[in-house]
């Protein structure tokens, strides 16, 4: 079983590097956006961008959210993002941030994210650092599973650690 990981691993790794020289590596050039969607695998942070469902004991929770950004720069996005949770407390989220890609193709992204809860004493906070792997699968669209790492930045809520699965299309 590790053999076939392995392989699957290897082959994963080579068509991204392949279809990255194929495209020419325009899609994180200065002056291009970036639309991304998320799903988030792992400790839920207060504040969430991302898509989700779960359900624990007949209570179900779901979340919707989407980032966007401009490159101000070569492989350096700036970017904004937006959600909404219905987890029994009507959540909104925000975050506002940057994401780099070292040889445009490994995206690390450090951002702030809030949330508006109705109804706390304290809505939460995250310093958020992330980084992974951009598979181009074409042109304009890439998979980029990472990691996540959540810092709260107040005591009512915890660090959060995600595993990520990030879908994104690049103009």
């Amino acid at each position: 079983m590790k053999k076939v990981f392995l392989i699957a691993a290897m082959a994963l790794f080579g068509f991204g590097v392949q279809a990255q020289d194929e495209n020419g590596g325009g899609q994180t050039d200065m002056g291009s956006w970036l639309i991304e969607a998320n799903t988030g695998f792992g400790a839920a942070a207060g504040a969430n961008t991302a898509f989700s469902l779960t359900s624990v004991d007949g209570d179900t929770s779901w979340s919707v959210g989407a980032e966007g950004g401009y490159f101000v720069a070569d492989d350096l996005a700036v970017k904004v993002g937006l959600g909404y949770a219905d987890n029994g407390l009507n959540t909104f989220s925000y975050k506002v941030g940057a994401k780099y890609y070292i040889s445009s193709m490994i995206p690390v992204q450090v951002d702030y994210a809030g949330a508006s809860i109705k109804d706390v004493d304290e809505n939460p906070s995250y310093i958020g650092l992330q980084g992974g792997y951009a598979i181009f699968l074409g042109q304009n669209v890439s998979l980029e599973p990472g990691l996540r790492y959540n810092l709260a930045l107040n005591d009512v809520y915890e660090n959060a650690l995600q595993f990520n699965i990030g879908f994104a299309l690049h103009f």
